[in-house]
């Protein structure tokens, strides 16, 4: 699966970047290809490492700034996240896409995404490594910022989301909203990020979903987000705007 989801994901940004471009119509995304450092330790000569490909669009018709970026890493699970799971010693895998799109006419809104994957293997009692799978997930969702709000592009937005949701089961979308709307609440502030969106997590083999039920829903988020954003882009972005708009955007970017 792990290697099913990175193709996919690769894939995904290919046609994610190729689609924002078109939109934006004067600049590309520049490339950086990573790799994370190897560090070998204890008895088993474990490696630590993976790498990804980071793409950044900046100064553009449209985009002042943005990323599109995929990773895959694998390692030793770090003792914090072993308490958060309740395991001990593992290794683990983890791969995923993530974007944040930052557009330079306050008419358009900021977005954000990602779609990702988790792997672990547990040690044996004596410490070492087994190579075994001891759990699975996907996580994700995408979510939509305005700084002018236009009614019709939410329900657009939300009405693409829903669309992809309820091809695999009709509660999934009013759940995963709920959970975004949660998520991305600032309670230091006593308001919501955006409008929200999809946020899902820890998506496991049940008997009602398998992992491939999971995977064929996590991309088909994944396919929609081009449905969902660029419309309202390409909708706004020649919108006039002054110089006291663009500076509530910025006070807006700073909450983000």
């Amino acid at each position: 699966m792990k290697n099913k989801f990175y193709h996919y994901i690769q894939n995904l940004q290919d046609q994610i970047c190729a689609g924002l471009e078109a939109a934006d119509g004067a600049t590309k995304f520049r490339e950086d290809i990573w790799t994370r450092v190897v560090d070998e330790q204890g008895e088993a000569k474990r490696q630590e490492g993976g790498g990804g490909r980071t793409r950044v669009i900046e100064n553009g018709n449209v985009f002042e700034k943005g990323g599109v970026n995929i990773s895959a890493v694998h390692g030793k699970l770090p003792e914090a996240m072993q308490k958060m799971f309740g395991v001990g010693e593992a290794d683990f895998f983890a791969c995923g896409l993530s974007l944040v799109l930052h557009p330079k006419n306050p008419m358009v809104p900021t977005v954000h995404a990602n779609w990702r994957y988790f792997e672990m293997y547990p040690y044996d009692e004596n410490s070492s490594p087994t190579g075994k799978l001891g759990g699975t997930w996907f996580g994700g969702g995408q979510d939509l910022t305005p700084y002018y709000l236009f009614e019709e592009d939410a329900k657009h937005f939300h009405q693409t989301c829903k669309t992809a949701c309820d091809k695999h089961n009709p509660d999934f979308y009013p759940k995963y909203k709920k959970q975004c709307d949660d998520y991305f609440w600032n309670a230091h502030r006593n308001e919501a990020r955006g409008i929200g969106g999809l946020f899902f997590d820890y998506c496991k083999a049940s008997e009602t979903m398998s992992m491939e039920d999971w995977y064929n829903f996590v991309t088909e988020v994944g396919n929609s987000f081009l449905e969902a954003y660029v419309p309202i882009v390409e909708k706004r972005k020649n919108l006039p705007y002054t110089s006291a708009q663009r500076t509530w955007q910025e006070i807006r970017r700073g909450r983000y």
